[in-house]
């Protein structure tokens, strides 16, 4: 296992757990958002759990890979679809903010399947 693999894992764990916490505790600036994107009020809920499942599984993916490829491979796939979501809306401005939280995911899975 890398140093790179390690501190990507890491970046990607703490911006999904970051993310899921701030949309479990309903920050503003996340409810908003959704509410703007039209995402049903009944998906938060399991939205944050799979952030926050993405984010543990990187971290045990220190010590089991496998683990880390699939919780990469189900982060960029979520991210993906948030900047799907975010293009839908038709909010071109906020693409950057799910592609910070889809880069390190995304690194993190390129770094394990090279690794």
């Amino acid at each position: 296992m890398s140093t790179a693999y390690t501190i990507v894992s890491i970046v990607g764990a703490v911006l999904a757990g970051f993310s899921s916490g701030a949309l479990a505790l309903r920050a503003r600036f996340v409810t908003d958002s959704l509410t703007a994107y039209r995402v049903p009020r009944s998906w938060w809920p399991w939205l944050a759990t799979a952030k926050a499942a993405g984010g543990v599984g990187l971290l045990v993916g220190l010590w089991v890979p496998v683990i880390g490829v699939l919780a990469g491979a189900g982060l960029v796939l979520y991210f993906t679809g948030a900047v799907v979501t975010v293009v839908r809306a038709r909010w071109y401005s906020h693409v950057p903010v799910p592609l910070i939280y889809l880069a390190p995911a995304a690194a993190s899975l390129v770094l394990a399947a090279v690794a």
